[in-house]
């Protein structure tokens, strides 16, 4: 094998080799390879242009879209047989005898290994092929079909025929062909390394040609766009394209070549292209605003350009495809490493092997020691750590003792905990009553985080299967699935039955001996001071200074039978609204008796006093409750598990009657890894067929 140099014309049929070996395989090209494509409007002329190029009469013709499948046209230049040279067979003479045609065929990629000498056949073929794919009315498909010509009368260079674009449906085309040949074409000229020949007949305007304008879409500058003026003999007398030619209307990078075509009345009396090209020379030569130039116009010229241009280009490209070409070849041998073999081995080991290594992971996961560290976002233990110190830290700080119990509902609490006599002391029932209700409370938060924490190690499960490995056995997956998720339901009884028995352990016993508790005679003494600190300073009138606390008058002890005084206390709210005539009556009491909306001096101090004493105590337990619930989690749930799983997962799932069920590959695997065995052997070649350059 040969080696090629970047200078040498064979790197275009190196670029040929390689879009043969995906399409041969089958598989999308991943490789963005250089290409001409071809794109038009229906009445342009793009078929004459490529037959021009040719030198034969090969393409399917007729009305309406006839290329409706992109034909990727390999011109393979070779030199002529000394037999051919023999007898004397001229180049331009078109036959269809293949004893007398030994340098010219075609042959097709879906038909390795068949020559067509006929170039007729070739025309019945494309349509055939293209049928086989659209059927025989007007749609249309992407799937390209590969057509290599050996000539020596052509120069090495590739093509994509692309169909035609056109704006109104017609006949039996589908209503939105428009928009499906604009997307195929967009398609093909939208990559980099593609150069678009956009072909437009002279004889309309620039302005309005469909080619160049879908050409200007992908390439604004028109750096890799080179226009084809057909139709230059049909324009009106006095008119050309000099203009246009030098770039003052529509400027390209490439620049524009004018060709001369053969009319539909030289196609129809089957005039050879041999003659068109020595008229198209003769047109050219003759023509007052053209022969200074001819030598830069006509097909000759066109394909000369096109085969420097292209090679040009596959030059400027060549160190990318490479470069792609090891890159993608890593990637899907990775893919395929991943995906396995086919052949399995044992299905007790393989089992076991899985089991245990989910067990490992799921325990790497929890401690933090797994490789794949994230940099980004908390991840396994990380997060439960968040749901203990952050979500129900917070949650149970969050419960206020005081927002459900009012003042007024504390006062209450007070006299019905004393009894028929009124207490002469802060009661200790109240308290005890009270501070249990809220701390009854924290049962929901404590609740919740367990329901959290079993989120989370349900969110570890659904990360350790997500690889690949569980995609390949979607049986072991699901049964994997379903045997983890009991477990944690199982688990999460007695995890709940732990923090429930804390949080009663809590209210059972109020242990108001607790080094950190605020016991009554403190708390008494901190309200009293806040009460004297809150009493306006007396003065003397005389002097205006202030006076002693033992000269200020004391208030009555004994209450008064003022009417100013009815109202105040507790009962106010019973006798409020009665008169002494009512009062002396003594009504029993109603049957809802509930207390007045204001407070007395002493009731307000009383209240206090408990307040200050819930709170204390309150926020031992909570403190307490912010310790322990984490602990019970962890020691009944998180940690069982880890230390339980791979025991549960044996018992459940290592039964040898299931192993192959367990082991069915999914479809996707199987259809996955022959694309990536496919994609493998492509890469593989192409990247042999590259390492020929130099």
């Amino acid at each position: 094998m040969r080696s090629i140099n970047v200078n040498d014309p064979g790197l275009i049929t190196l670029v040929n080799k390689l879009q043969d070996v995906f399409t041969t395989v089958g598989v999308q090209n991943p490789i963005d390879l250089p290409q001409i494509a071809v794109v038009g409007s229906q009445s342009s002329g793009k078929s004459s242009v490529l037959e021009n190029i040719v030198g034969r009469d090969f393409l399917p013709r007729g009305t309406g879209i006839v290329t409706r499948r992109p034909l990727i046209l390999q011109l393979i230049n070779r030199a002529a047989s000394p037999k051919a040279q023999a007898n004397g067979v001229p180049e331009e003479v078109e036959t269809t005898d293949k004893e007398s045609n030994l340098d010219e065929w075609g042959e097709f990629l879906h038909l390795p290994g068949q020559k067509f000498y006929d170039f007729n056949k070739i025309r019945e073929e494309i349509v055939k092929e293209t049928e086989s794919k659209t059927g025989k009315n007007a749609g249309i498909s992407p799937a390209p079909i590969n057509l290599r010509i050996y000539s020596p009368n052509v120069l090495t260079l590739t093509l994509v025929d692309l169909p035609g674009l056109t704006k109104v449906p017609v006949g039996d085309q589908p209503r939105d062909i428009e928009k499906q040949i604009r997307e195929m074409v967009l398609k093909q000229i939208s990559k980099p390394n593609a150069i678009i020949l956009a072909v437009t007949a002279a004889n309309t305007d620039l302005a309005n040609s469909d080619g160049l304008k879908l050409a200007r879409e992908v390439d604004p500058e028109g750096q890799r766009t080179i226009g084809v003026l057909t139709k230059v003999d049909l324009m009106d007398d006095g008119t050309d394209v000099v203009d246009i030619l030098a770039g003052r209307i529509i400027p390209l990078r490439l620049g524009y070549v004018p060709v001369v075509n053969r009319g539909q009345r030289d196609i129809e009396n089957k005039k050879a292209i041999s003659y068109a090209l020595e008229h198209e020379r003769a047109f050219f030569e003759n023509h007052k605003a053209y022969r200074n130039k001819s030598s830069y116009c006509g097909t000759p010229y066109l394909a000369r350009k096109l085969n420097l241009i292209l090679m040009m280009h596959i030059k400027q490209t060549l160190p990318d495809i490479k470069a792609r070409i090891s890159s993608s070849l890593q990637k899907y041998s990775q893919e395929l490493s991943s995906l396995g073999d086919s052949m399995l081995g044992n299905a007790a080991n393989i089992v076991l092997n899985i089991i245990t290594e989910f067990s490992n992971e799921y325990r790497t996961v929890l401690e933090g020691n797994n490789q794949e560290l994230s940099s980004i976002e908390l991840s396994g233990g990380a997060r439960i750590s968040f749901v203990f110190h952050e979500l129900y830290a917070n949650g149970v700080k969050a419960v206020d003792p005081f927002d459900q119990v009012k003042d007024i509902d504390i006062r209450t609490i007070l006299y019905n905990s004393s009894g028929s006599s009124p207490a002469l002391f802060v009661g200790t029932t109240a308290f005890e009553l009270i501070v249990k209700q809220q701390i009854k409370r924290l049962e929901d938060p404590s609740l919740k985080c367990v329901s959290l924490v079993y989120d989370e190690l349900v969110r570890i499960l659904g990360q350790l299967l997500n690889k690949p490995l569980f995609r390949r056995y979607p049986a072991l997956k699901e049964k994997l699935h379903g045997v983890v998720i009991g477990f944690f339901k199982k688990v999460m009884d007695p995890t709940n039955k732990l923090v429930r028995d804390l949080v009663a352990m809590e209210a059972c016993y109020i242990n108001t001996g607790h080094p950190d508790f605020l016991n009554g005679h403190r708390a008494m003494a901190i309200v009293n001071e806040r009460h004297m600190a809150a009493r306006p300073t007396q003065v003397d009138p005389k002097t205006g200074k202030p006076l002693p606390a033992a000269a200020v008058p004391p208030r009555s002890a004994s209450p008064s039978l003022d009417g100013n005084e009815v109202g105040s206390g507790f009962f106010g709210s019973f006798f409020a609204s009665k008169n002494k005539k009512k009062m002396a009556a003594m009504e029993p009491p109603p049957p809802t008796l509930k207390a007045s909306g204001t407070l007395s001096e002493k009731e307000t101090q009383e209240v206090e006093v408990i307040k200050l004493l819930i709170t204390s105590y309150y926020n031992i337990v909570r403190r307490t409750m912010i310790d322990m619930v984490p602990k019970a989690i962890m020691l009944t749930l998180v940690q069982f598990s880890k230390e339980e799983m791979q025991r549960e997962l044996l018992e459940q799932m290592y039964r040898t009657t299931e192993l192959d069920d367990l082991l069915k590959e999914s479809d996707y695997t199987i259809r996955r890894r022959k694309e990536c065995q496919q994609m493998v052997e492509s890469l593989s070649r192409a990247n042999e067929i590259v390492s020929q350059v130099q």
